[in-house]
C-alpha cells in the first residue's frame, strides 16, 4: 500500500510534466496544473471504493489515474479527440464516466457540490452504505452553491464528503480576500456538520484519516466537511502565472512538496530505493509516451451536423398508453395532482422535492396526501435552495433515479438557472449522461400576484438547446403530457398556467394514459386565418372566436414548445394565408418572434398578410387589477386579430 500510493502520485506529477512540454508545442490549449497537490486526489481516491462516485475539479488528475482511466483516453479528451470522453465538445476535465464512476466539474465550480448530494441522497435511498466524495477549492466555497449544498447535506444527513483544497489563492485573488474565517473547516460548524483539517501534502495522514471518516460515514450516513491545507505552486492555468504569488511563499510551500518528502521517509525506513525509484518512473514514462503516442495518430474530429444535433437530447422512445373510456370532469390542479400521483406508482423510485410539497401538500395543494400514501423519503421537503434542489437532481438521474422538482413559482426558477442552462441542458451534449428530470413550473398572470409571482419565463428556456418545453391548456393535455414528461429520459420544464388550475374543467380519463412531446393540437377549425397560442392564451382566443362566430379560424394549441410542431403550423398557414401568434409574455425575445420567422420563412408564398404577433407589453408584470390587465394581451387580442382579417 505505501509504495502504491507513492506510485499513483508519481504518475500525474510525470504526465503533468509531460502535458506542459505538449503544450508549449502548441499540442494542447490549456493546462491547470495540480502539481504539489497530487496528495489529496490520491488519498481520497484510495480511500473510496471503486464503485463509490468522486466528483473532482481540474486540479484532480490523480482521481483519473487512480481509477485506472487508460491514459490515451485522457490525452486524447485534451486533444479533443473522438476516443476522448466528450467527443471534442469540451476539454480538460469537463466530462464524466459512468464506467469509473467520475463525475466531472463545469466551469461554474459550484453545482458540483449539489450533484454529489443527489449522488449521495440516491445512496441513502438505496441502502447501498456508499460515500461520495467532492471537491472545490477554497474559492468555489464562496459560491451560493456550496452553502446550499452543505446545508441540504447537513439536513438531509447525506453521506457525502465536501472535499475543500485550500491551495491558497483562487486565480490571483488569495484566501484572505475569499473568507474572513480562521479555517474553512469552521464553516461546517454553521451546517451543524462534521469537518476536519488535513495536512494535504501529506499522503499518509490523507489517506488514513480519509479511510477512517469514509469508513465512518458508511455506517452511519452523515456529510463532513474536510479542508486540506495545501499549495497552488504554478498558475490556475499556465497562462496566467504565479507573478502574483510572493517567492517567499513559492519557496516555503516547495519545501513541501509531497512526493519529494515521502519519496524521502519511504528511503528512509527502506522500503524503497533508488534502484525501485528508477523502475517505477521508467515504467510510468514508458506508458506516458506509448499512450501517447495512440492518441497522437488518432485524426482530429470530423465534424458531422446530423451527430451534433442527434446528441442533444437522450433518444427517447415515446411510451404510448391508450385510455379507456372511463373518465371524470376535474380541475386542471386535479389532473397534475393525478397524473403525478400515478406516475408515482408507475416509477417506484420516483422521487418528488420542493418547498413546502410534503405534510403542507404544496402552496396550491398538488402534492396533498402524498406523504401519507408514498412517504417521505421519496415527498420531500426542501430547505429554501431553488439551485441546490435542481443540483441534486441531477445527482439522482446520474445515480439512476428520476424525480420531479416543483419550483413553488416559476419566477423562483430564476435563483437555480445556472443549474437548469448549464449542466441539466448540456450533460447529455457533453458526455452522454442524460438528466432524467422534470422541473414543474406553475406560472403566469390574470392572478394579481405582482412582478414576483406571474411571470410566464418559457422563452428562457426554449432558446437552450438539450431542454424540452411543455405548456399545457387543458386538464386532459396537463395529464397525459406530464406522464410522458416523467417518462422522457431527458430535462423537462413544464409549465402549469397558475390562473387555469381551479378555473378550468374538462373530462379527463380516470386511469393513467400518456400523450407524446412535440404535438401540437388543432382545437377549432376554420379557414380564414391561423391562431397559434399556448397555456392561458388560448382561453383568450377561444372567447373572442365565441364573441365573433362569423369568423372562421383554424386554433392551434402548441401544448409543447420545445420541440416545436413546426409542420401543423405550416400546414394551417399554406391553407388559411393569414397567421398571428398571441402569447402572455411580454414580446421582445419571446417564442412568438422565432415562430413567426419560421412561417416567413418556410410560407413566404402562402401569406395574405404579414404574420402578426400579439403579447403582454414591455414591462414587469403588476400588481393592481387594472395595471395588470392594461399589461396582458388579453382585451388587445380581438382587435388585432380583426384588424388582420381586414388586412
Amino acid at each position: 500500500m505505501l509504495i502504491q500510493l507513492y506510485e499513483n502520485m508519481l504518475k500525474p506529477r510525470l504526465i503533468e510534466e509531460k502535458m506542459l512540454v505538449l503544450l508549449r508545442q502548441g499540442k494542447i490549449s490549456k493546462w491547470f496544473s495540480g502539481i504539489g497537490q497530487e496528495a489529496i486526489a490520491v488519498g481520497v481516491t484510495m480511500a473510496l471504493k471503486k464503485d463509490e462516485y468522486i466528483l473532482p475539479m481540474h486540479r484532480n488528475l490523480g482521481v483519473f489515474t487512480t481509477r485506472k482511466i487508460p491514459l490515451y483516453r485522457l490525452f486524447a479528451q485534451w486533444q479533443g479527440k473522438a476516443s476522448g470522453f466528450t467527443k471534442g465538445r469540451d476539454r480538460s476535465f469537463h466530462f464524466g464516466t459512468q464506467q469509473y464512476k467520475i463525475v466531472g466539474m463545469i466551469s461554474h465550480l459550484g453545482p458540483q457540490l449539489g450533484v454529489a448530494d443527489g449522488i449521495a441522497f440516491a445512496n441513502k435511498l438505496k441502502g447501498n452504505n456508499q460515500v461520495t466524495a467532492v471537491f472545490t477549492g477554497e474559492g468555489g466555497t464562496s459560491e451560493g452553491d456550496f452553502h446550499e449544498a452543505l446545508n441540504v447535506a447537513s439536513v438531509w444527513q447525506l453521506p457525502v464528503m465536501f472535499c475543500v483544497e485550500n491551495n491558497g489563492y483562487g486565480l490571483s485573488t488569495p484566501a484572505k480576500e475569499q473568507f474572513n474565517c480562521e479555517h474553512l473547516a469552521d464553516k461546517g460548524k454553521g451546517y451543524g456538520m462534521e469537518s476536519y483539517i488535513i495536512d494535504g501534502n501529506n499522503i499518509l495522514e490523507v489517506y488514513t484519516k480519509v479511510s477512517e471518516i469514509a469508513e465512518s460515514i458508511r455506517k452511519n450516513p452523515h456529510p463532513v466537511l474536510l479542508e486540506f491545507k495545501t499549495f497552488r505552486i504554478r498558475g490556475h492555468e499556465e497562462a496566467s502565472g504565479t507573478k502574483y504569488v510572493p517567492q517567499e511563499l513559492l519557496d516555503v510551500w516547495a519545501k513541501k512538496d509531497p512526493i519529494e518528502n515521502y519519496q524521502y521517509f519511504l528511503k528512509e525506513q527502506g522500503i524503497i530505493n533508488e534502484t525501485l525509484e528508477v523502475e517505477l518512473k521508467v515504467k510510468i514514462a514508458h506508458e506516458i509516451n506509448e499512450h501517447l503516442e495512440v492518441a497522437l495518430s488518432e485524426d482530429q474530429i470530423i465534424s458531422d451536423v446530423t451527430n451534433e444535433l442527434n446528441d442533444v437530447f437522450k433518444k427517447s422512445v415515446y411510451q404510448e398508453v391508450k385510455h379507456d373510456s372511463n373518465s371524470k370532469e376535474v380541475r386542471f390542479v386535479d389532473a397534475i395532482s393525478e397524473g403525478l400521483k400515478q406516475s408515482m406508482k408507475r416509477h417506484d423510485d420516483l422521487v418528488i422535492m420542493g418547498q413546502d410539497i410534503a405534510e403542507y401538500g404544496g402552496v396550491f395543494k398538488i402534492t396533498e396526501g402524498f406523504v401519507k400514501e408514498f412517504g417521505k423519503d421519496r415527498v420531500r421537503n426542501t430547505p429554501i435552495c431553488e439551485s441546490a434542489i435542481i443540483e441534486t437532481a441531477m445527482g439522482l438521474s446520474i445515480a439512476g433515479i428520476k424525480s420531479v422538482v416543483e419550483l413553488q413559482f416559476a419566477d423562483f426558477v430564476s435563483s437555480g438557472f445556472n443549474p437548469v442552462v448549464n449542466y441539466l441542458a448540456k450533460s447529455f451534449y457533453r458526455w452522454q449522461q442524460n438528466a432524467d428530470i422534470v422541473l414543474r413550473m406553475p406560472c403566469g398572470g390574470d392572478v394579481g400576484a405582482g412582478p414576483f409571482h406571474s411571470q410566464t419565463n418559457e422563452a428562457w428556456f426554449t432558446k437552450t438547446p438539450g431542454l424540452k418545453v411543455v405548456y399545457p391548456a387543458f386538464p386532459y393535455d396537463t395529464k397525459g403530457l406530464l406522464a410522458s414528461a416523467i417518462n422522457d429520459p431527458n430535462p423537462v420544464l413544464f409549465f402549469e398556467h397558475k390562473a387555469l388550475y381551479r378555473s378550468i374543467r374538462q373530462e379527463v380519463p380516470i386511469e393513467y394514459y400518456t400523450i407524446p412531446l412535440g404535438e401540437a393540437t388543432i382545437i377549432k377549425e376554420g379557414n380564414d386565418i391561423t391562431i397559434i397560442s399556448y397555456g392561458a392564451a388560448i382561453h383568450w382566443a377561444l372567447e373572442s372566436l365565441e364573441k365573433n362566430p362569423d369568423i372562421s379560424a383554424d386554433v392551434i394549441d402548441l401544448r409543447t414548445l420545445q420541440p416545436l410542431d413546426s409542420e401543423t403550423i405550416y400546414n394551417s398557414v399554406r391553407k388559411t394565408g393569414k397567421a398571428i401568434i398571441l402569447q402572455e409574455d411580454t414580446l421582445f425575445g419571446g417564442i412568438s418572434s422565432d415562430i413567426s420567422a419560421l412561417i416567413h420563412e418556410n410560407c413566404f408564398e402562402y401569406l395574405d398578410a404579414p404574420v402578426k404577433r400579439v403579447a403582454s407589453i414591455e414591462s414587469p408584470i403588476p400588481f393592481a387589477k387594472q395595471l395588470e390587465n392594461q399589461y396582458l394581451p388579453k382585451d388587445r387580442f380581438e382587435e388585432e386579430l380583426k384588424s388582420l382579417l381586414n388586412y
